[in-house]
């Protein structure tokens, strides 16, 4: 549903946050715990009356960036390249290792699902029926996506999409459309891929001819997508809708000065009304603050909440009735969930911030090329029934 996974640069150098990575249903979620040479998974139980962590370490540490990733079943999937090479940014060739963890009294059992060889490899974000689990492995000139936990056979090729793909974002309720960021010809855009077509491929996002175009966030129930997309001449956060035909909009709101806005969770169960679903968004300030933004489309208002102690940044699932949970760990509480009810639009928590021209939506000036938002006439998800 969700995961925190924040690439950051320090002294030259790229490195990664830990991930907080939350089931589809939000009944589990995974994190790589400790620090230095001594981190360990850790599964959190979320749909219980109060939550609580379960560690899970092997024979030996885990590497900082082991890849993890939680089951509705309870077990939570690992990651592991042999040799202790780091995947995450794709550095040398190798072989990567998955198996499926979970407690087993005092000791953790550990149920290898097989291997795959290849040079740099990631794991999607959980899938919609949260018993199958998906990865990208990303070639010179192509993508391809595996199956790596959820079949009988071990990891399965699934499909080979051309270019360089990244990000991954679930179309729908089942697991069969995934929208990935296609890099092509130096340009990136979304698209829609069918994994029960053998990976048949159709554009998702072409806001204007040479803009880079990302998906972020996609809810199933009502349709709403969040955007992050240059077209406006630099990078901006924006929203659309699947399947309509209206133009995607890029709220000023979403672009406050001196701050990066990376939205993580939208209200589900909000049926066919996207503008009222309520949106969270990690906020980045000066000297290295977070904080929390929520928006909702037709309030056109960001309200800025504070974040609980210890919040594992950019984590976090709404209910359907609006009430953010956010997961946060400090010495006292090394496994918590702060709950907090959504602002009303009404209560202005900030000074109004107005789009352009009353809230109309961008359009790419002077040029002949129709500002498209989701141009889902010409891809599988037109019409709310293929949803299901």
């Amino acid at each position: 549903m969700t995961a925190c996974a924040i690439e950051t640069a320090a002294d030259g150098d790229a490195v990664r946050e830990a991930a907080f990575t939350i089931a589809a249903d939000g009944s589990y979620a995974a994190r790589l715990a400790g620090e230095g040479d001594a981190r360990f998974p850790e599964r959190w139980t979320l749909d219980g009356p109060e939550p609580y962590a379960v560690p899970l370490p092997a024979d030996q540490p885990e590497e900082p960036d082991t890849g993890l990733l939680p089951m509705t079943d309870g077990r939570v999937l690992i990651h592991r390249r042999e040799g202790g090479a780091s995947h995450a940014f794709g550095s040398g060739g190798g072989r990567h290792c998955f198996s499926l963890l979970y407690p087993t009294g005092p000791r953790t059992g550990e149920l290898p699902v097989g291997a795959v060889e290849c040079e740099r490899l990631e794991l999607l974000p959980p899938a919609p029926d949260g018993s199958r689990a998906y990865a990208l492995s990303v070639g010179a000139l192509s993508t391809t996506v595996w199956q790596v936990a959820g079949g009988a056979f071990g990891p399965e090729y699934v499909a080979e999409v051309a270019g360089r793909c990244s990000g991954g974002v679930w179309l729908d309720r089942t697991g069969r459309m995934l929208a990935l960021d296609r890099e092509t010809d130096g340009v990136t855009k979304a698209v829609a891929v069918d994994l029960e077509r053998g990976g048949e491929v159709t554009p998702l996002l072409q806001i204007a001819e040479g803009s880079n175009d990302r998906l972020l966030l996609a809810d199933p129930d009502s349709g709403l997508l969040l955007i992050r997309s240059d077209a406006p001449g630099r990078d901006r956060l924006g929203w659309g809708v699947l399947g309509s035909m209206l133009p995607v909009r890029f709220p000023e709101c979403l672009a406050p000065a001196d701050c990066a806005v990376t939205p993580f969770a939208v209200q589900p169960g909000q049926v066919l009304t996207p503008e009222s679903c309520a949106v969270a968004l990690r906020v980045d300030g000066v000297a290295g603050r977070s904080w929390v933004g929520v928006w909702r489309p037709a309030g056109r208002r960001l309200h800025h909440l504070a974040a609980p102690e210890g919040w594992l940044a950019g984590a976090g699932l709404w209910t359907r009735d609006a009430v953010l949970r956010l997961p946060y760990v400090t010495g006292a509480v090394p496994c918590g969930v702060a709950r907090v009810g959504a602002p009303e639009d009404a209560v202005i928590t900030e000074p109004p911030q107005v789009e352009p021209a009353g809230g109309e939506p961008f359009r790419v000036p002077d040029t002949p090329v129709v500002c498209k938002p989701v141009p889902l006439q010409q891809a599988p998800l037109t019409g709310r029934g293929a949803r299901d």
